[in-house]
């Protein structure tokens, strides 16, 4: 009877203990399972986030690019709000050269003119619209100074219809000089139109002021010139900046030769006040450059001169040239076309192909400047 008792005791005790381990069991394996679903809670969040950013980058990105455009132009706005904003005149009195007189035009309508006859309707919108903020600051520009001092050059009106200060064609001329239908086709005349539309009173700004020297020219050759090295004075927003998107721009590596002779006796008619002495390989070199890489100083015979006067004297289409030798002949080849200061116009484009609007090129070729 003891025994028995002391078997089914064992016999108990040994039902707990495999009752007590199944339970162990279970309990570790929800135990597994409430882990397990925790974590998977915790990386659904991250998961979601990583999916996101992996398949949405591009619109994340696009819209980055839109907040900071608009960004930017809210900061334009507020830098603008601090300066003079100026009041664009109705109508524009501008001397026509080869009237002889000076005629008074819509004001718009002659910054949509000076738009299509700077810069080929075939540049991109952007680019368009750049030239007509640019065109439209330098038409003010010019009648602020008329109001202190009237030019020499044309006293009855504020600015001339050429490259004197900028051309200026009629609408009329203008579709006269173009191929048949480009005063209606939607890539000429309206095309240009639109562009100076939509940046209708816009003006440049710098540090609260109206800019007074929006300058521009054809193409660069890669680099912008500062004002100094160009012209007499500095300009705090006319400095050299890179201009790397001018595949597409005329006057690359352009050659002309001359003899020395005739070298010679080209510079003597511009200089008559100095003699140049013989001219020979050994006293024909350039002696610096500017920051843009243009001809700061070149020697040629006993005389010493800039860059800018030998391009002027040789007719050169930019002073961003080198000189080779070929028997008693100079070759120049030169790269870029204009004085290489403020917007390059090729270089305008090629921004815009890449992307950038007509503020960000604006912002680019005149330093520190706001559009407003």
């Amino acid at each position: 009877m003891g025994e028995r008792n002391k078997g089914g005791q064992a016999m108990r005790r040994g039902f707990r203990t495999e009752r007590d381990a199944e339970i162990r069991g279970v309990l570790k394996g929800l135990a597994a399972v409430w882990a397990g679903l925790a974590v998977f809670i915790l990386l659904v969040p991250l998961l979601v986030v990583w999916g996101s950013g992996a398949l949405g980058r591009e619109a994340l990105d696009a819209s980055d690019r839109t907040r900071n455009a608009e960004s930017a132009a809210e900061e334009e706005q507020g830098e603008a709000g601090a300066a003079d904003k100026i009041k664009t005149p109705r109508k524009i009195k501008v001397w026509r050269e080869d009237l002889g007189k000076a005629v008074k035009v819509d004001f718009e309508e002659y910054v949509a003119c000076v738009t299509a006859s700077e810069m080929p309707n075939t540049f991109e919108p952007e680019a368009l619209k750049a030239q007509s903020v640019a065109a439209r600051t330098f038409a003010m520009s010019k009648i602020q100074k008329y109001e202190i001092k009237k030019p020499k050059q044309h006293p009855k009106a504020p600015i001339c219809d050429t490259t004197h200060c900028q051309v200026y064609k009629t609408e009329k001329e203008l579709i006269a000089c173009h191929a048949d239908g480009w005063g209606t086709d939607k890539n000429g005349w309206p095309k240009v139109q639109a562009a100076s539309k939509s940046t209708e009173g816009q003006l440049l700004y710098y540090d609260g002021k109206l800019v007074m020297q929006p300058l521009f020219f054809s193409s660069s050759g890669g680099q912008t010139e500062n004002s100094e090295d160009v012209f007499v004075s500095a300009v705090p927003y006319l400095v050299s900046v890179s201009s790397p998107y001018e595949e597409k721009a005329t006057h690359r590596n352009e050659q002309k030769t001359f003899t020395f002779a005739e070298t010679r006796k080209l510079l003597q008619k511009s200089f008559p006040k100095k003699d140049f002495g013989k001219l020979t390989r050994k006293n024909v070199k350039i002696l610096s450059r500017t920051a843009g890489g243009r001809v700061a100083e070149m020697q040629v015979g006993t005389q010493v001169l800039k860059g800018t006067q030998v391009r002027s004297t040789l007719g050169l289409s930019s002073a961003l040239f080198s000189i080779s030798f070929e028997g008693s002949s100079i070759v120049f080849t030169s790269s870029g076309s204009g004085h290489g200061v403020g917007m390059s116009q090729y270089g305008a484009n090629g921004m815009a192909r890449k992307g950038a609007d007509y503020r960000e090129i604006l912002r680019h070729y005149y330093a520190g400047t706001v559009v407003a």
